[in-house]
């Protein structure tokens, strides 16, 4: 079974999800993929997991770096598993291109080079949004694109970290990255 329950962040409401035991979905409420990995059966209830993750919200909405981190529990595929992976090692406050995380996978798996639109899939279907932090990629040249909750999000995340952020920028519609 499935668990839900919310939390109010300063730039959105938000939804959780659990197994009961660990985290299994965190999305901003009409996001893109919005709860795609949550089963059509589950029951809203107040979890200790859920505790924890409004603790580390609370904190991280108030400008501190948590010192603890609630149980996730990611699925997926190896790939996107993989993804998700070197998303939780960008440092806070930090960002990375999508070309870099393709270019770690492609040595990892010993290829010669691995698709950056395969990575910016697997990134926009991070189920475990701001714990997980898929808003620290960007564009290659620093373009503040693709994040499943809206650039405005992205920026105010990215923001709050106290990200340089002189080097990025938000594209215009029909500018082409």
């Amino acid at each position: 079974m499935q668990y839900t329950n919310r939390y109010h962040s300063p730039i959105g409401s938000m939804t959780m999800a659990s197994d009961g035991k660990a985290l299994t979905g965190l999305w901003f409420d009409g996001q893109k993929y919005f709860a795609d990995s949550l089963p059509a059966e589950h029951e809203e209830k107040d979890l200790p997991i859920f505790d924890q993750t409004k603790s580390w919200l609370d904190i991280y909405f108030q400008g501190g770096i948590p010192d603890f981190m609630p149980a996730i529990h990611l699925s997926g595929s190896s790939f996107r598993l993989a993804v998700w992976e070197i998303l939780m090692r960008i440092p806070y406050g930090k960002t990375m291109t999508y070309g870099e995380i393709a270019g770690i996978i492609a040595e990892k798996q010993s290829l010669e080079t691995m698709s950056s639109q395969a990575v910016g899939g697997a990134v926009g279907h991070n189920p475990i949004s701001i714990i997980v932090p898929c808003h620290r990629v960007v564009g290659s040249g620093g373009s503040l694109t693709g994040y499943a909750g809206g650039i405005d999000k992205k920026t105010a995340l990215l923001t709050l970290e106290k990200t340089d952020m002189k080097h990025l920028f938000i594209p215009r519609k029909g500018t082409a990255l």
